[in-house]
């Protein structure tokens, strides 16, 4: 699958984002390292803090389908390169440590990083994994 289609499905998810408070609407497109495609839009809710983002809707998804790593996720907003959050960004380190995230205007006009240009230093199972005792 090339990079402009995932981008395709990101724009096609984004139309579909619930955005009545803030109208910026952001659309996320993953492919799972077993070939799988899952899209997600944000969903906003009045009070806010139970709001999804569109990165953690598209990887929701596919964990709930059994597929647990992320090989490259894409991302587009309504604004200039729309980055995923803070947040986002450790959830995609959960499932996609070596994942690639693009982050789009179109199909044409994008940008490619690793996890580590967007979340260096970052803390993932492995650091919760026992430690021998010396």
């Amino acid at each position: 699958m090339d990079k402009q289609y995932l981008i395709k499905k990101a724009l096609e998810a984004q139309e579909k984002a619930y955005v009545p408070y803030s109208n910026f609407k952001v659309g996320a497109a993953l492919l799972t390292e077993d070939g799988e495609l899952y899209t997600g839009c944000n969903i906003e809710i009045a009070s806010y803090s139970p709001t999804l983002c569109a990165e953690r809707t598209a990887i929701f998804k596919a964990v709930s389908e059994g597929h647990k790593k992320i090989k490259i996720i894409a991302v587009v907003g309504d604004s200039d390169f729309t980055y995923p959050c803070g947040v986002c960004r450790q959830v995609i380190r959960e499932f996609g440590k070596d994942a690639t995230i693009i982050v789009a205007n179109s199909e044409e006009d994008y940008r490619e990083y690793k996890l580590d240009d967007l979340l260096p230093h970052s803390f993932g199972p492995e650091d919760l994994e026992e430690k021998e005792q010396e």
